[in-house]
């Protein structure tokens, strides 16, 4: 073993993966894993870090984050590096955030501007891109992304009329596009022209607090607006992605889609989890108009839904859609709650908070914990098993989870910039003891260690030749399921280009 690497021991713990744990020890060596086994023994020079008693688990992979993002007229508190920070303090070791062009903003232009946003990034990300508008600019420039700067996934808002929202015309064409490039297609499902006919009505009966933001985007508004997306990507045999799930009617519309057999994937915020709808009757503006986030908080018989979906494999991933703004912020809609900026934090409490309320109630066992809050996620975005699995060759991101360790969650002693906690009060066992990101220890007992650039952007590659085969299917419109085929494994020397494959069920 050649010493001047760095290298990190991880000793005495139990490694578990989205298929299994055992017990073992876990060698770092230069940003990479070199073994994993018992009774390593610790090359001359190493970091030793004791994880007896503790889980070692992949590092979290937030899928859903907006940082530094301009939106209504202001722009969040965190942004890549304070934001990625407070993630690396939660356990949380790589984002794929959001570039969201203006309308009829050039959306490469928008790319590039998001990556220089993006360079303070204390830990590894990646970006999803926005489809805001459509002409044959953005035809091309979608291929460009897709086959030069590693953009596997394109976002299409349904909701945010005269804004962000996507026609059905622009769906079908990104879509389309999509497909033909091997991209995945996701989708804020909320519909838009409901929402806005909605928000005038409520406001029309005199209706101007934080109360009025449930009222005018209700569970059918959602599981509508997926409906339709799943049946767009049903007719032209694309996959598709349903970001921020949560109702009950929208868990049952992608249950009976992937039951017919389609290729539907759902993700769930830890706050719709665990955050239900009365918060917006609190009679202080500022704590109500806090959780103001899209789609909104819903009746707590929703959540028993969400976390069946996630038991039973209907729904995918988790994550937080980290979008903070301040008090100040929010009060632009002091008079007018569609005018409250929208978006919540959460990226520093997910592990935890879903931990405590999952793993420790019996609804997950540790190893469906690691699926949703990581490992699917690199899999469903062509990343695995480079992040998302405790492997040889893989990164070295990795948490070491102290399942005995306990925090009150405030946003007195959160790293995270924005000033307000949707989780405010509430203690959860289950903690991380130490962060470490492609080798590094960036978090230890407490100490946040992060450096402002350490981050690397990591390429996604395009699905392999079998992704598109839906073009095939939907000229027949007869949908059927693309058969999986097995992850070839990554070279060690090239660990941020994994080769292009079948798009993976999970």
């Amino acid at each position: 073993m050649t010493t001047s690497l760095k290298t990190l021991l991880i000793r005495g713990g139990t490694v578990v993966n989205a298929d299994r744990a055992v017990i073992a020890d876990v060698l770092c060596v230069d940003g990479l894993i070199a073994a994993v086994g018992p009774g390593l023994e610790a090359p001359a020079g190493a970091t030793i870090v004791d994880a007896g008693g503790q889980y070692v688990m992949p590092g979290g992979i937030d899928p859903h984050t907006h940082m530094q993002l301009p939106f209504m007229g202001t722009v969040t508190m965190d942004d890549f590096y304070t934001g990625t920070a407070a993630g690396l303090a939660g356990g949380t070791t790589m984002i794929i955030d959001f570039v969201i062009p203006d309308p009829l903003e050039n959306i490469y232009s928008a790319f590039k501007k998001w990556r220089g946003w993006a360079e303070k990034s204390a830990a590894d990300y990646s970006f999803h891109v926005a489809i805001t508008w459509w002409d044959d600019s953005v035809h091309k420039d979608m291929a460009t992304l897709v086959q030069q700067e590693g953009v596997n996934s394109f976002k299409h808002f349904m909701a945010y009329k005269n804004a962000i929202m996507c026609n059905d015309e622009t769906l079908v064409n990104s879509f389309k596009r999509s497909l033909e490039l091997g991209a995945m297609p996701t989708v804020h499902a909320e519909n838009g022209e409901l929402v806005y006919l909605m928000q005038n009505e409520i406001k029309a009966r005199g209706i101007m607090g934080p109360e009025g933001h449930p009222l005018s985007r209700p569970p059918r508004v959602e599981s509508e607006a997926a409906n339709r997306a799943i049946a767009i990507a049903d007719v032209l045999g694309v996959p598709v992605y349903v970001v921020h799930v949560s109702s009950t009617e929208t868990a049952e519309v992608i249950a009976l889609a992937r039951a017919r057999g389609q290729r539907v994937y759902g993700e769930v915020l830890a706050g719709h989890l665990l955050v239900d709808e009365s918060v917006y009757t609190n009679p202080d503006f500022a704590s109500a108009a806090g959780h103001v986030m899209s789609p909104p908080f819903r009746n707590k018989t929703n959540q028993e839904s969400l976390w069946r979906g996630l038991q039973s494999g209907n729904l995918h991933t988790t994550a937080t859609d980290h979008c903070t703004f301040c008090a100040e912020q929010k009060a632009a809609g002091k008079d007018d709650f569609s005018k409250i900026p929208n978006g919540c934090g959460g990226i520093e409490e997910r592990l935890a908070v879903i931990w405590d309320a999952g793993v420790n109630t019996g609804r997950l066992t540790p190893s469906e914990f690691v699926a949703i809050t990581s490992t699917n996620t690199a899999k469903l975005f062509n990343i695995y098993p480079q992040k998302g699995n405790i492997s040889v060759g893989a990164d070295a991101d990795i948490v070491v989870w102290d399942p005995e360790g306990t925090k009150t969650i405030s946003v007195k002693t959160q790293y995270s910039k924005g000033d307000f906690n949707i989780f405010e009060g509430r203690t959860v066992r289950g903690i991380p003891s130490h962060t470490i990101s492609r080798g590094e220890l960036v978090f230890v007992k407490g100490e946040l260690r992060a450096k402002a650039g350490a981050g690397r952007y990591i390429k996604r590659p395009a699905f392999g030749p079998d992704f598109a085969a839906g073009k095939q299917r939907a000229a027949a419109n007869t949908p059927r399921a693309v058969e999986r085929k097995k992850d070839s494994l990554q070279k060690v020397d090239a660990p941020a280009t994994p080769a292009p494959r079948t798009l993976e069920k999970v």
